[in-house]
């Protein structure tokens, strides 16, 4: 397997075309046409044509490599390598657009984010939607002008980049809001929001508003960290921009971590959970007060899905430590802790929810992949462990120094993968069977994974 790897490599080095891949990088790729479902029919009748636009693909994995900059993207359907982008920087995360066609490349002290196109995208024609396949492709586009671009949140089709600023060099924090057309349209200008401060904060965009958060005056907030905000704001987008129309009035200090459903929007905050309800225009806000199993710690992560009624917020301390789950019930105003918990010994490396919604993943430090599904009992909704998944035969112990488990989930079916720097390899689980099915091997020790192809749809009855 590893000789065949190197081969593919040496092969896709010579006969490829030299490019320039984000920026000043360089890469070698070998272009395709898009590869298209040719049409036999006249397109002259009424008939519903069907599948013939469409694209029957797992879709593409981009795995990050631990010991150099560079970002290699397989096709899932048959494990092969498709090309590798070496990167502007050697210190990135990943993370992939608003419509999963792109993989987003972010680094955080360079100020900089870069994309790369994952060959696989889908166009609303009408009549019909019609689905593209060509190979990864690096593009010129950039995003630079703002400082510590850290949060980034997407939903509905959008992505909303936090920039955090920074005090020390007097930048300010502030928010740009993009789709895919605007990384394919090569966007000169972005709408957002332009702060006067720097802050840790986020941002969640909701239809045409943007719900992001206010740093106030250090006299003035009730955050312990002053440079994390304790107010959110309702931004309603015309005329190309972002405006503040209005301030929750519940305060929500050290507010770190936010997250949607189908009809909240949830932030974490030190003294509990801060719910805005849109009715029209407006936001109704109110606050779930932290139970006592929370104690000294912070609800600093949430995690929400349109299909689900709860939230899952992450309990824990600045740096690690000690965690607990909770479920946040929006409609009840409550929260709860999970019947469940991670075992003693056992830290989470990552979370997610499926992309039905129907189950919460817990990646943990042990190798465990942990699947949680919703029951409703009394009326009540509570997660329980469905089963887990060992995904490594290697010794935990060996993990490499600042290394870790990775995950990433299909929006196009029950497949989650898990990669795995120990053994450096990829392994594909099915949530629905709990069964690992595929495995794709590696010659370097992964440090990221991000999934991307043409999402499953989904049927919204609500309007933002």
């Amino acid at each position: 397997m590893t000789k065949l790897f190197k081969l593919k490599l040496i092969a896709l080095a010579i006969s490829g075309t030299l490019i320039t891949a984000c920026g000043d990088a360089e890469t070698n790729i070998v272009e395709k046409d898009p590869i298209e479902v040719p049409d036999e029919h006249d397109h002259g009748d009424d008939h519903d044509h069907g599948d013939e636009y469409t694209i029957d693909s797992l879709g593409r994995l981009v795995v990050l490599a631990s010991d150099s900059n560079a970002a290699s993207f397989f096709d899932l359907d048959d494990n092969e390598l498709l090309e590798t982008f070496t990167l502007n920087n050697d210190s990135n995360t990943l993370s992939s657009s608003p419509d999963f066609r792109y993989a987003v490349i972010a680094s955080r002290a360079q100020d900089y984010l870069g994309f790369i196109d994952g060959g696989l995208w889908r166009e609303d024609h009408g009549e019909h939607l019609h689905d593209y396949k060509q190979s990864p492709a690096a593009i010129s586009y950039e995003l630079t002008s703002g400082s510590r671009p850290t949060h980034l949140v997407k939903h509905d089709g959008k992505l909303a980049i936090f920039y955090d600023g920074d005090a020390e060099s007097g930048t300010v924090a502030s928010v740009e809001v993009l789709t895919d057309n605007d990384i394919t349209s090569a966007s000169d200008t972005l709408p957002g929001i332009s702060y006067d401060i720097n802050m840790h904060g986020v941002a969640e965009p909701r239809g045409e508003h943007l719900l992001a958060t206010i740093r106030r005056d250090d006299a003035q907030s009730t955050s312990n960290a002053k440079i994390l905000p304790d107010q959110v704001g309702v931004y309603h987008f015309h005329d190309g921009e972002y405006e503040l129309e209005q301030t929750l009035e519940l305060t929500c200090p050290d507010l770190h971590g936010a997250a949607q459903n189908h009809d909240y929007i949830a932030f974490g905050c030190s003294d509990g959970v801060l719910l805005a309800h849109q009715h029209d225009d407006e936001y109704e806000a109110e606050k779930v007060v932290n139970i006592d199993v929370v104690g000294d710690l912070r609800i600093g992560r949430i995690y929400g899905h349109e299909a689900s009624e709860t939230f899952i917020g992450i309990a824990s301390g600045h740096g690690g430590g000690p965690a607990v789950m909770l479920s946040i019930n929006p409609s009840e105003a409550e929260m709860e802790e999970l019947e469940w918990q991670l075992a003693d010994g056992a830290s989470a490396v990552s979370y997610s929810f499926s992309a039905n919604g129907e189950h919460f993943l817990v990646l943990d430090s042990l190798g465990f992949l942990n699947v949680l599904e919703a029951h409703t009992h009394d009326g009540h909704m509570h997660w329980e462990l469905a089963g887990q998944v060992d995904i490594t035969e290697q010794d935990v112990t060996t993990m490499p120094e600042g290394m870790k488990f990775s995950m990433t989930v299909a929006q196009n079916g029950h497949f989650a993968y898990v990669a795995d720097p120990i053994a450096q390899h990829v392994v594909q689980v099915h949530l629905e069977d709990l069964e690992i099915e595929g495995e794709l091997e590696l010659t370097f020790p992964p440090a990221a994974i991000t999934w991307l192809g043409i999402a499953q749809e989904e049927e919204h009855d609500h309007e933002h």
